[in-house]
């Protein structure tokens, strides 16, 4: 469905070095993101792929993998060497017990 299969990685492999790329909607990161993450949605990409860094281990994030996934491939063919899908997205971080929260520091929730 999304062409050849792109790298991935788990929630759990995440580290706190890891730039957390979050490329869903608007209204879906109100609602609730990972602390620290950045936010990209998805079809803004292609004009702000410069705030994209290319010279440390960046794992993209959507609600479930595939807008990322998505995302992912669109790097590699861009040049980007590392860039993983986070498995399962934010359903699979929440899931896990990761925090979710809101620009305010309230908790948030996954839509």
């Amino acid at each position: 469905m999304f062409g050849p299969q792109v790298p991935t990685m788990t929630v759990t492999e995440i580290s706190d070095d890891t730039y957390l790329l979050d490329v869903r909607e608007d209204d879906e990161w109100t609602a609730g993101h990972a602390p620290g993450a950045r936010h990209l949605p998805m079809m803004e990409l292609p004009a702000r792929m410069a705030e994209v860094p290319t010279d440390v281990d960046v794992a993209v994030i959507c609600r479930s993998g595939g807008r990322s996934a998505q995302v992912v491939g669109y790097l590699l063919n861009n040049g980007w060497e590392q860039v993983r899908n986070v498995e399962g997205g934010m359903r699979q971080w929440a899931a896990a017990g990761r925090p979710v929260t809101t620009d305010d520091g309230t908790p948030g929730r996954v839509v």
